[in-house]
């Protein structure tokens, strides 16, 4: 049953998208788990770019089936942009994309509560779009599914639940955004849209998986901004760890063979949180515009810094990698001297594995190993013995930080600006 996963392993942004992609040309159906619009994942082909929300990055690929999970948070206004745009381009994705019917919707006023809740102290720097309140909605067993949407009657129930509650914490939420008729006329627009595209996915994927079909599980955000596992409270609302995709698509863990992280080959973060190898001044701009380090979703510029090893090896453990992509390989060409953090010091206290709390993040002074840097540009460089020496030593000593093997390297944005790393001797598959 060939079942593969590709997951972040830093703060997102690590360039999961273009990576899907490409593994994309060998699965039969691309699965989105968990997360929301906030995800934004980049494709190049043939020299026209593409961003993606919210669809699955395989919906490029014409006979690939793409499924957004149970664990996905959608807003349909949204969802329906990003569809026309693809027709626009010439993709067509009917009968190619799936959606739960256990989905969460986004409404209206999720997003009112929270920008109402983003001003001033207290903020955690997310991108606005209504993705926590409606996790949070879900958790608190008043949310509103994509089933339920589906039934005019059932919706308006739903929303007037719903509002009783909203209104006993937030009272001051604009009318529109919390009454149950005129959130109907602002959503009831797209039912008959979304229909067709509706089923039970967890059911479907358990049976395609069955029947052999490669399926691809798609990460959004990282590993550090898991709920549990990243850099509490500065994280997304979900699973962005290998647990949450069972959970977020309804596949059981015994049918996913392999496990793949992504990661840049240095760092980098949007929004507000502790970010221990950060590069400020011109340093940190220097390696933003070099890797034209901008949010897909919100245009934020991200803040940057070198490799952390400590972070990345935390990643490693909780996903169980059987392997590492390393992307923007690129980037780093022209620097004299590259950097990874092997260590913090904390409080005279010397710490070789990433801790729980964002005290010890927040006045952590990284140890770094330096390498020297390469000046050749790698974007037309397919193969792993092309490479510059010292680029291949710079991730040799990634694989060993890690202790798991190199799958790929990426030396730019284009789908073929993809090496095989050093431990493959041919193209990796999605099934084994």
């Amino acid at each position: 049953m060939p079942v593969s996963m590709i997951l972040g392993t830093q703060w997102g942004d690590e360039g999961k998208g273009k990576i899907v992609d490409l593994l994309s040309d060998d699965a039969d159906v691309v699965v989105r788990f968990q997360g929301g619009p906030n995800a934004g994942h980049t494709l190049v082909v043939d020299g026209e770019t593409t961003v993606l929300h919210l669809v699955p990055s395989g919906i490029l690929h014409p006979k690939t089936d793409c499924v957004i999970g149970n664990g996905v948070v959608l807003n349909l206004d949204g969802l329906f942009q990003e569809l026309d745009e693809l027709k626009s381009k010439g993709v067509n994705t009917e009968g190619r994309l799936w959606i739960s019917d256990r989905a969460h919707l986004i409404l209206p006023g999720h997003r009112a509560l929270e920008a109402h809740e983003e001003q001033g102290a207290g903020a955690v720097g997310t991108t606005l779009r209504g993705i926590g309140p409606a996790y949070r909605d879900k958790m608190a067993r008043i949310g509103v599914t994509v089933g339920e949407f589906l039934n005019k009657e059932a919706f308006l129930t739903a929303l007037a639940r719903q509002r009783v509650w909203r209104e006993r914490l937030v009272p001051s939420l604009p009318e529109e955004s919390i009454d149950p008729d005129q959130v109907e006329a602002q959503m009831g627009v797209y039912r008959d849209r979304l229909k067709p595209m509706v089923r039970d996915t967890g059911l479907a994927l358990v049976q395609w998986a069955k029947q052999d079909r490669r399926i691809l599980l798609e990460g959004a955000q990282g590993t550090l901004l898991d709920v549990d596992h990243g850099t509490y409270p500065f994280v997304t609302s979900s699973n962005a760890s290998a647990g949450g995709a069972c959970t977020g698509s309804g596949i059981p863990p015994r049918m996913i063979d392999r496990v793949l992280g992504v990661t840049k080959a240095y760092t980098t973060r949007v929004g507000l949180g502790p970010f221990p190898t950060e590069l400020g001044g011109e340093e940190g701009e220097k390696l933003r515009a070099a890797g034209g380090e901008f949010g897909a979703t919100t245009g934020r510029p991200r803040r940057c810094g070198w490799l952390d090893g400590l972070a990345l090896r935390h990643a490693v453990r909780i996903n169980g990698l059987d392997g590492l992509i390393v992307t923007k390989l690129d980037v780093l060409s022209g620097y004299e001297t590259i950097k990874i953090a092997t260590a913090y010091q904390c409080d005279g206290e010397l710490l070789t594995e990433f801790p729980a709390g964002i005290g010890a993040l927040e006045g952590a002074e990284p140890v770094y190993e330096s390498f020297p840097g390469w000046s050749e540009s790698l974007d037309s460089m397919r193969h792993w013995d092309e490479l510059p020496q010292t680029a291949r030593n710079f991730v040799a000593r990634i694989k060993e930080i890690t202790d798991v093997p190199i799958h790929w390297v990426s030396v730019g944005q284009a789908r073929e600006a993809t090496i095989p790393g050093p431990s493959l001797e041919t193209k990796v598959r999605v099934g084994r």
